[in-house]
């Protein structure tokens, strides 16, 4: 069985609500995901945005996110519990930051990449980037998953 990730918010290739975006409520959508290959040790997750003006945006990246768990619920990056890391996202902050294109850009793409890790930790410091959490589990990656969610301001 292959790795699969879906949100109970929006559906693939879908708009993301906009209580999940900067311009609503900014908060993280839930996620749902099975079939982790055997050997996963844990998972690490990054949302991009690749139509934004100057390039590839990161909105987040997480790390370190344990074995066990089988998706993410609503909000995770508020929690008070112990959840998992966070890397720096390109509004220099380690949280998730939903979409917000700049108006009359047109429909954007945001990308939620989900890997399955052989590692049961990355041990970098979450003011590297979520660049270079995503460089360093790529050396670490068992299986891959795309949720694509849109959003037009």
């Amino acid at each position: 069985m292959a790795l699969t990730l879906l949100s109970p918010a929006f559906a693939d290739g879908e708009p993301i609500p906009k209580k999940y975006t900067r311009n609503g409520e900014n908060l993280f959508p839930p996620l749902k995901w099975t079939g982790a290959p055997d050997g996963t040790r844990s998972f690490a997750l990054v949302v991009e945005d690749p139509d934004a003006p100057s390039g590839l945006f990161r909105h987040c990246g997480m790390f370190n996110i344990p074995p066990t768990k089988d998706g993410l619920p609503e909000s995770v990056d508020t929690s008070p519990d112990q959840g998992p890391r966070y890397s720096e996202n390109d509004f220099g902050n380690a949280r998730y930051d939903g979409p917000q294109p700049p108006k009359g850009h047109g429909v954007h793409h945001y990308h939620f990449r989900l890997a399955a890790l052989d590692v049961p930790n990355l041990t970098i410091p979450g003011t590297a980037g979520v660049k270079a959490m995503w460089d360093e589990a790529n050396k670490h990656i068992l299986a891959k998953a795309v949720l694509t969610g849109t959003f037009e301001a």
